[in-house]
C-alpha cells in the first residue's frame, strides 16, 4: 500500500503503479496512476464536501382556473392549484421547483369523496409536511433526499386521508415541487449548466436520443364537440390525439358510450394523412384511466373499431384497467401502456412481464427523480416511452419536453411524443406564459403539431436552469 501526501488530500493507491513528475510551482504534482483501486481521503470528508444542507424551506400556491370543467376518470376538474417550493441551502444557493396537483389522476377516491379545493388541501398539506421534513437534512441527490423523505412522507399522508392504501402517485405528486427544486440546487451546486449533465451516469443510456421534433399530442376530453376536435386535425396540425374513453356511467353504459364516441370521431378524422406515421393516416393514443374493469369488456370495445375499420390506427391505448386488475395484455393486438399503475420502478418491470408495450413517463407528477428509475428499467426490457401531460404549466411542459426529447421513438411514428393539453384547458394560459424564462423561445409552443427543437432548446434545456421571477415573488414577497 503506498500513501502518497498531496497539498490538502491524502491519496491512498492499492496494486498500482506510479509515474511522478517534478512538482510545478504551486506545488501540486501531475500524477499518471494505472491502478485498479483508488481511495481519495480530503482533508474534510468527500461527502461532506459535496453534500447539500437545507437551511430554509418555502411554499405557496396559485389557483388557476380552468376555460372549462375538464372531464376524465369519470369526472370533472374546474382548477389545477400551481404549487411553487423554494429550498435555501447552507452555501447560500436556492433552487425553486414547481408542480400541478391532480387529485382525480392520483387517486380518485379523495376527489369524489371530498370536494375539489378539499381535495387540493390534503395533497397541499402533504407537501408542506415534506418541506418540514426536509429542513435541515443533508442530500448528495434529489434522489438520496426523495428516498429519504418518502416514507415518513407517505404515512402523514396515509393519516390525515384516512387511506391505509393510498396511491403512491398521490404523495409523488405532492413531492413534485420539492424533487425540482432539489434538481435546480443540485445543478447549481455542481455548476451544472444543462440537463444532459443533470441526468446521472447510470441513467443516460435511456436518455440518450435527441429528436429535432416532438409531436406535440392535445387532449380530446369527453366533453369536447366533434368540431372542436376536427379543428385541431384539420386546422391546428395535429397528428396525434389522446382521446379519453371510459365515460361516466356504469359498465355497460360506458361501453356503449364510449363506442358511439370513438366512431363519431373516426368518421369525423379517421382518413386524415400524416407524414409522421408509418401507415401515413392519423394514429388514436386512446386513454381509457383504468375504467374497464374486465379483458372481455374491453375486447367489446376493441371488436367495435375493427368492425368501423379504426383498429389499424390505434397505436397506443392506456391503463384500461383497474390497477389492480393484472391480467396479461399481450394478446389484444395493441400496444397497451401503463402510466397512473406505475408508481414505481419495480412497477415498471412488472407491467412489462404482464405484456405491457409502452410506459407513459410523467416527471411532472412522478417526480423527475423516479422518472430516472422508471426510463433506466424500461430501457432494460427495450420498452419504448413517452411523456404524458397533468395539464400542466408552460414551465413544466418543458421540463416534460427534456426527457421527451431524450426517448427514443415509439414504433409506428417518426417523432418524438408528448403529450400537453395546458393550452386547451387553462382559462389563462396566455398569461401563464409570461411566467416562462423564455416564452417568445421557438421550442416553447408547438407548430402544425409538433415542436421544433433546434440547438437552443438543447443549450438553455428548455430554460429550466433560468430563474422563475413570478413563482419567487409569490414565495419570498419584498
Amino acid at each position: 500500500m503506498v500513501l502518497l501526501q498531496m497539498p490538502g488530500r491524502r491519496l491512498w493507491i492499492g496494486n498500482c503503479s506510479i509515474s511522478c513528475k517534478n512538482p510545478i510551482s504551486d506545488g501540486m504534482y501531475q500524477v499518471r496512476i494505472l491502478v485498479n483501486q483508488i481511495v481519495y481521503n480530503y482533508a474534510e470528508n468527500v461527502s461532506a464536501l459535496m453534500s447539500i444542507s437545507i437551511t430554509d424551506t418555502y411554499c405557496e400556491f396559485e389557483r388557476e382556473p380552468l376555460a372549462n370543467p375538464f372531464g376524465f376518470k369519470g369526472g370533472y376538474l374546474k382548477e389545477i392549484w400551481q404549487t411553487a417550493v423554494l429550498l435555501k441551502s447552507d452555501d447560500q444557493l436556492s433552487g425553486i421547483g414547481l408542480g400541478c396537483q391532480s387529485v382525480l389522476w392520483s387517486d380518485r377516491r379523495i376527489f369524489v369523496s371530498a370536494s375539489e379545493s378539499g381535495g387540493n388541501s390534503l395533497m397541499f398539506a402533504i407537501t408542506d409536511k415534506a418541506l418540514q421534513l426536509a429542513k435541515g437534512r443533508s442530500f448528495d441527490t434529489p434522489i438520496d433526499l426523495l428516498n429519504q423523505l418518502f416514507p415518513e412522507v407517505y404515512a402523514y399522508a396515509q393519516g390525515i386521508t384516512g387511506l391505509p392504501d393510498l396511491n403512491m402517485t398521490f404523495v409523488m405528486n405532492a413531492l413534485v415541487a420539492i424533487d425540482n427544486a432539489a434538481w435546480i440546487l443540485y445543478a447549481k451546486h455542481h455548476g451544472i449548466k444543462n440537463f444532459d449533465e443533470l441526468i446521472p451516469e447510470k441513467y443516460r443510456p435511456a436518455l440518450s436520443y435527441r429528436h429535432d421534433q416532438v409531436a406535440c399530442v392535445p387532449i380530446a376530453s369527453y366533453g369536447m364537440s366533434i368540431h372542436d376536435i376536427k379543428q385541431l386535425v384539420n386546422r391546428q396540425g395535429y397528428f396525434v390525439l389522446k382521446i379519453k374513453i371510459g365515460s361516466p356511467g356504469g359498465q355497460q353504459e360506458m361501453l356503449e358510450n364510449d363506442k358511439k364516441r370513438f366512431e363519431q370521431i373516426h368518421q369525423a378524422i379517421g382518413e386524415t394523412k400524416s407524414q409522421y406515421t408509418k401507415n401515413g393516416l392519423i394514429p388514436y393514443y386512446l386513454d381509457i384511466n383504468g375504467r374497464y374493469e374486465s379483458k372481455e369488456l374491453l375486447k367489446q370495445f376493441l371488436d367495435h373499431a375493427e368492425k368501423i375499420g379504426a383498429m389499424n390506427q390505434i397505436f397506443l391505448l392506456e391503463e384500461p384497467f383497474p390497477e389492480e386488475y393484472t391480467a396479461h395484455v399481450d394478446d389484444l393486438g395493441i400496444t397497451i401502456v401503463a402510466d397512473e399503475s406505475a408508481h414505481t420502478a419495480d412497477n415498471v418491470k412488472e407491467r412489462i412481464e404482464m405484456g405491457y408495450g409502452a410506459m407513459a413517463l410523467k416527471p411532472i407528477v412522478k417526480t423527475l427523480s423516479m422518472t430516472f428509475e422508471m426510463a433506466k428499467i424500461a430501457y432494460e426490457y427495450n420498452t419504448p416511452c413517452f411523456c404524458a401531460d397533468l395539464t400542466v404549466n408552460p414551465v413544466l411542459v418543458d421540463w416534460n419536453k427534456n426527457v421527451a426529447a431524450r426517448l427514443t421513438t415509439i414504433p409506428g411514428i417518426n417523432t418524438g411524443l408528448l403529450e400537453t393539453n395546458g393550452h386547451q384547458n387553462y382559462k389563462y394560459w396566455k398569461e401563464m406564459l409570461d411566467y416562462h424564462p423564455d416564452p417568445d423561445a421557438s421550442w416553447v409552443q408547438s407548430r402544425n403539431g409538433v415542436f421544433n427543437l433546434d440547438k437552443s432548446f438543447y443549450k438553455k434545456s428548455g430554460g429550466i436552469f433560468e430563474d422563475l421571477p413570478h413563482y419567487r415573488s409569490i414565495l419570498m414577497p419584498q
